[in-house]
């Protein structure tokens, strides 16, 4: 089995439910909120048996890109997990008023439903958008894309599944693409190749330091590697991401399939 005892998929923080939201919960939860279980979970049965592809999607926020997603890929099936109310509450309300019916999500942490309820090579693929990039370095540890995460994202996809990442962190990007495109058993769609700018020398590891965290060693920081994608179409641009794109701000899109 996977260890992963020190991640966590989220950090609890206070937010209000609205009366729309909470109204969406108590109608809606019970056909496409998934109580979380400690036990795999049948994916066609959760969809009403169907055998769709199935994706998976790791922090929806409030749900609006997973909402239209969802509503432009209706030849998929897709399992959003999220741990804060309003932001399940939301994306309920968006499933009905769109008539979604290829979505159901879990109000739970990611890490544990990854252990308990997804089986090994059952997903056809996963999303994780604009997870928090804890910009301040004494809290990088937090961050969520660390190489024992990716074994048990990987463990989960069917080969030939596909991983794909967002973030506007270009230090959470870089991080990101040396961590994926460590791991053997992926394979960076990306024919570019670029170089670390956000890491230097004083971030690679000690000698002495057994890190529990990433750190980039001398020969990464030295080396091209191979980069990052075209926004997929699929993936809708936010307005909060629209924003930042006018102020100049960077997005990355990282997509890997399993080999």
């Amino acid at each position: 089995m996977i260890r992963t005892d020190r991640i966590r998929s989220f950090v609890l923080r206070a937010g209000r439910t609205t009366a729309g939201q909470q109204r969406a919960i108590e109608e809606l939860g019970p056909q496409f909120l998934i109580p979380y279980q400690a036990a795999n979970l049948n994916l066609n049965e959760a969809f009403q048996g169907s055998s769709k592809p199935k994706i998976l999607e790791i922090g929806f926020g409030m749900g609006e890109t997973t909402a239209k997603i969802a509503a432009l890929r209706s030849e998929d099936d897709f399992l959003a997990i999220e741990v804060h109310p309003p932001g399940v509450g939301a994306l309920l309300k968006l499933i009905g008023e769109n008539q979604l019916t290829n979505l159901r999500l879990i109000r739970h942490d990611a890490v544990e439903v990854l252990e308990q309820m997804i089986a090994q090579d059952s997903l056809d693929g996963i999303h994780i958008y604009f997870a928090d990039p804890w910009h301040k370095k004494r809290h990088h540890k937090r961050r969520l894309i660390q190489a024992e995460f990716v074994r048990l994202l990987v463990s989960r996809l069917k080969p030939g599944g596909y991983l794909h990442l967002a973030t506007d962190w270009h230090n959470y990007a870089e991080q990101m693409l040396l961590v994926l495109n460590a791991e053997p058993t992926l394979q960076n769609t990306s024919s570019d190749l670029v170089k670390i700018e956000t890491f230097d020398v004083s971030d690679v590891a000690k000698p002495e330091e057994t890190p529990n965290e990433f750190k980039p060693t001398l020969e990464q920081l030295n080396t091209q590697h191979a980069g990052y994608v075209e926004r997929p179409a699929y993936r809708p641009v936010t307005k909060f991401e629209n924003r930042g794109i006018k102020l100049g701000h960077g997005v990355w899109d990282l997509v890997y399939k399993k080999k």
